[in-house]
């Protein structure tokens, strides 16, 4: 293990992880704008596509953000046409939601933003690089406990 006479703050996996994260965060953001929306939309399409949750609670802790952020989202995204809302028969307290047509094709819209950044991002890397960054992150991505696809 490194110590702290070994190497500087900005030299740690932690600070270029985040700092990395931070700079391609906004260009997503700036990207998605274009269609109204911001990565948590998006994230939230994605939860609803991937089928790991319905329930606004449910998405609200794997998300790990409030129930309340939740709703908002919702709420933007259902008066887009991209999700629908149901009261879930067994609980009519539970908001069940799932994705459109217009939903799927609006994630489509923002993995082609993702991708693109992508591309940018590691185009200076070789193939074998490529895919070991990719490994590398999915592994980091599971030990947090993301939900990642195999």
């Amino acid at each position: 293990m490194l110590s702290v006479n070994d190497v500087k703050w900005t030299e740690t996996l932690s600070f270029r992880l985040g700092s990395l994260g931070a700079v391609i965060s906004d260009q997503y953001a700036e990207a998605l704008a274009e269609v109204g929306l911001k990565p948590k939309h998006v994230g939230v399409l994605g939860v609803l596509d991937a089928g790991l949750a319905s329930s606004q609670l449910e998405i609200a802790r794997l998300m790990r953000v409030a129930p309340s952020l939740v709703v908002s989202l919702a709420d933007h995204l259902e008066s887009q046409g991209a999700i629908k809302r149901l009261r879930d028969p067994a609980d009519r307290r539970r908001q069940v939601l799932s994705l459109t047509d217009e939903g799927r094709e609006l994630l489509g819209r923002c993995t082609d933003m993702a991708l693109a950044i992508d591309e940018r991002l590691d185009a200076g890397l070789t193939p074998p690089q490529r895919a070991a960054l990719r490994d590398a992150l999915g592994r980091l991505a599971v030990a947090y406990g993301l939900p990642v696809r195999d």
